[in-house]
């Protein structure tokens, strides 16, 4: 692998390690062999541990004393409170956009969810889809705030993806509280839009939580 640019080198580091993690080519618990990783990337290990820093502070690395950096691992209390807290940011943020939005906008989260349907077969390709939804009605509810807070938590939720979305039956359910969603906005019906975005990620837990 080539070195990296020098220009925000541990943003760089940062990003390389995060999409690691979120492939799952480091697994949560697993050990980050610094030395290893600064060779590999052709860095010193200054930067690699302000990428570290970084990762740390999204929730995606748990540095322990004198033993080093670790994937985190998602503990079923963690699920719940981060399941909870998007569930109160983004209904909130989609009764906004079905009271805001515009007939293009709405009609454009209308084609965005026609594309998730045409990606039931392809789990990734869902996943990533799925994703796009959910930040744009952020973006269009137009806190900056709010889609921060949410930015960071779904990075954590990212590292417990496989048990939930994957698990079987789940992208049919999903896409079925989508459908209930997209209807309720298209309606401009906010407390609707509002309860069906509670609904899909209550729904998003128990898929998440162990078997």
């Amino acid at each position: 692998m080539p070195a990296l640019k020098p220009r925000a080198l541990y943003e760089e580091v940062a990003e390389q390690l995060r999409q690691r993690i979120f492939r799952r080519e480091l697994q949560p618990g697993h050990w980050i062999d610094e030395l290893k990783i600064a060779e590999e990337f052709g860095i010193s290990r200054t930067p690699l541990r302000e990428a570290l820093k970084v990762l740390a502070t999204e929730g995606l690395v748990t540095m322990k004393l004198r033993r080093g950096a670790y994937v985190t691992e998602v503990s079923e209390r963690d699920l719940r409170d981060v399941y909870h807290l998007l569930g109160l940011l983004e209904s909130d943020a989609a009764a906004v956009v079905a009271s805001t939005a515009t007939a293009a906008q709405l009609q454009a989260l209308q084609d965005l969810h026609g594309d998730l349907e045409a990606a039931a077969g392809e789990r990734e390709r869902f996943f990533a889809l799925n994703e796009r939804f959910h930040m744009r009605l952020l973006e269009l509810a137009d806190n900056r705030w709010r889609s921060q807070m949410v930015a960071d938590l779904r990075k954590v939720m990212k590292l417990n993806r496989h048990h939930s979305l994957f698990k079987q039956g789940r992208i049919d359910d999903s896409l079925h509280e989508h459908r209930a969603i997209l209807a309720a906005l298209l309606a401009r019906d906010a407390r609707a839009t509002e309860q069906a975005m509670r609904a899909h990620f209550a729904q998003g837990l128990e898929a998440a939580s162990p078997d």
